[in-house]
């Protein structure tokens, strides 16, 4: 069985979960917590960065998308009809383009920043960077936070899914960037109601419902966080 490091408010160790989860293969979870640096999880990656899959014959993949790609040469390739990576090149090269905004442009810009001050910082101790929340960081990303609504708005009120007519990565990769945000009570979906639909149907599939479960300890999602309807 497949083993991955992950940090639940993580998005790209969400978007594995997910993606792993789709195509229906089983692993288990390992929690890793971003600042401790274990020195066994640095002989496995020594970036020291999440999300880290340990594959057959406990083979070390790190970084985000080079595990995705190797979820798709694995088992994705297998799935026909239910591959998340699209058939033909130029699907292909939409999907990995939106995957890119969501876990790099979205993530660098608001969710990373969300997460530190919010989640990670109070937790973390003194000398490791921890303490009060930086409200000048909540503020430069609480100002990018609707382009990016306006952004997904537009791509889900002009196609099916994302990157086009069917799932794929780019769904999975926003669901799970945006799940963060929405835990954290950031998004406000007023106007971008393409959107909203949109992540209402994401966040109602299987796959979605561990993490729907899950909560950060001492910070309680928002009310309407696990509500498929909302």
């Amino acid at each position: 069985m497949l083993t991955l490091f992950h940090y639940p408010m993580n998005a790209g160790s969400r978007f594995i979960r997910l993606l792993l989860t789709e195509y229906s293969v089983p692993f288990t979870l390992i929690e890793e917590t971003p600042w401790v640096r274990r020195r066994e999880f640095l002989q496995l990656n020594p970036a020291g960065s999440v999300p880290v899959l340990l594959a057959e014959s406990d083979q070390p993949v790190a970084g985000t998308m080079t595990i995705c790609e190797y979820i798709d040469e694995t088992r994705g390739s297998m799935s026909r009809d239910k591959r998340l990576m699209p058939s033909d090149v130029f699907g292909r090269a939409e999907a990995r383009r939106l995957t890119s905004w969501y876990l790099d442009k979205c993530e660098n810009e608001v969710t990373r920043h969300m997460v530190r001050e919010r989640v990670t910082r109070p937790l973390m101790p003194t000398e490791k960077g921890g303490g009060s929340p930086d409200a000048g960081a909540l503020r430069a990303a609480r100002s990018n936070i609707t382009q990016h609504l306006k952004y997904t708005n537009y791509l889900a009120g002009t196609r099916n899914w994302l990157s086009g007519d069917k799932l794929t990565i780019a769904d999975l990769a926003a669901g799970a960037t945006l799940s963060i945000l929405d835990y954290l009570g950031e998004l406000d979906w007023s106007g971008h109601e393409a959107a909203r639909e949109w992540y209402a149907r994401v966040k109602s599939r299987p796959s979605f419902r561990p993490l729907l479960q899950e909560r950060v300890r001492g910070l309680p999602p928002s009310a309407h966080y696990a509500d498929p309807d909302f």
